[in-house]
């Protein structure tokens, strides 16, 4: 990788550089070359004309990954909306006849539009139909959310850099088979799947969209209805990869983009939904690496040590996943007629019955129960 000395306005880098790019890729036959950065459209192009090859930045190398990627009709729109907006500003490339357009009829018509004024025109009405379509994706998503929340099961969202180990982890705890490889962006289309946790019925994990550093703002704007899946989650699972070296700068990228949807504050590190962090990958550390990350989570809350791989680590997770989600609950004295069956049963169902007896001091049949429930269940259960 060769560093950029002073940035030039015309090619990025200086003369010399690109004659030095130019000397390697005739040496090892080099096909394309990736800027890590940003190019604009005419550093690109005046790039390309000296090296003779293919030249794409870092966002187009990320929307490239991103077309490979997207599976699903939704996951399509939203990589083509960034893509449009992405070449907007670069259809001066594609173009070497800039000529008008006639307008009008017979010899006396006017000029009309240029080639790139017309597709920028055509790439306008595209955008305006994938925005338009998204909405709808995204109001779709808002809906099954607010159903989500009026069920009495709780909602875990997996969040982290991208190849953290997510969709392992996903399918280790779900018995799924979703996509997982040693790629970037493996997942791009948000999963649900329903898990059961000590002391929890029924829970609903959701695996989302890899984060990265420098995600370009088209991204960002795209795969919104997306992140915000991670707002109405009731606890965050951050997957950290413990076995890269950049690790640390890594979560920093993630907190930043969990600030951007309004969930974290960087300034006070404070959280509106607890966050755990999933310490991933420490099958592939040294022993006393190993064992040094077991003996810091063994003295936090918030952090555990595990292998979505092999396995280890995933039962003291699934039981600090239950603390957590149960940690606010309290016990309820209730008392409800006998003949009250289904309120009676959606307590046994889905709040942690202490006891439930005759209430005998009460002149019709009536039922004493105690039960432990978390605010958000107490709230559904004053619902029905």
């Amino acid at each position: 990788m060769l560093p950029v000395r002073m940035v030039r306005a015309n090619t990025l880098f200086g003369s010399g550089q690109v004659d030095a790019i130019a000397a390697d890729c005739e040496l090892l036959s080099v096909e394309l070359v990736v800027v890590d950065g940003a190019l604009s459209a005419i550093q690109q192009r005046n790039l390309e004309e000296k090296l003779g090859r293919k030249v794409i930045d870092r966002t187009g190398l990320i929307l490239e990954i991103f077309g490979e990627r997207a599976a699903t009709a939704e996951g399509r729109l939203q990589v083509e909306l960034a893509h449009l907006d992405y070449q907007q500003s670069r259809l001066v490339r594609s173009w070497t006849h800039l000529e008008r357009q006639r307008g009008g009829f017979g010899f006396l018509g006017g000029p009309g539009e240029t080639q790139i004024e017309a597709d920028r025109r055509m790439i306008r009405q595209r955008m305006g139909r994938l925005r338009r379509e998204l909405e709808q994706v995204r109001k779709t998503r808002k809906l099954h959310r607010g159903r989500r929340e009026k069920a009495p099961w709780p909602v875990i969202a997996l969040v982290g850099y991208t190849n953290a180990g997510k969709s392992t982890l996903f399918n280790r705890l779900t018995g799924s088979d979703v996509m997982a490889e040693d790629l970037l962006f493996a997942t791009l289309d948000p999963t649900m799947r329903a898990i059961g946790l000590p002391g929890i019925v029924k829970a609903i994990l959701s695996d989302t969209v890899g984060f990265i550093s420098d995600l370009p703002t088209q991204l960002v704007a795209a795969f919104r209805a997306t992140l915000e899946e991670v707002t109405s989650a009731d606890l965050i699972l951050h997957v950290r990869d413990m076995a890269n070296t950049a690790h640390g700068a890594q979560k920093k990228q993630v907190m930043a983009v969990l600030a951007d949807l309004g969930i974290v504050d960087l300034q006070t590190g404070e959280s509106s939904i607890p966050i755990l962090e999933v310490w991933n990958k420490i099958d592939l550390l040294a022993p006393e690496e190993a064992r040094e990350l077991y003996q810091v989570c063994h003295d936090r809350e918030n952090a555990v040590a595990i292998s979505a791989v092999t396995g280890e680590g995933i039962d003291m997770l699934l039981d600090r996943v239950s603390l957590m989600l149960t940690g606010e609950a309290r016990e309820f004295e209730l008392i409800l007629p006998a003949t009250d069956g289904r309120r009676i049963a959606w307590l046994h169902a889905h709040g942690e019955v202490i006891s439930d007896e005759e209430a005998t001091d009460r002149e019709s049949a009536m039922r004493k129960l105690v039960v432990r429930l978390n605010p958000k269940e107490f709230g559904q259960f004053r619902s029905l």
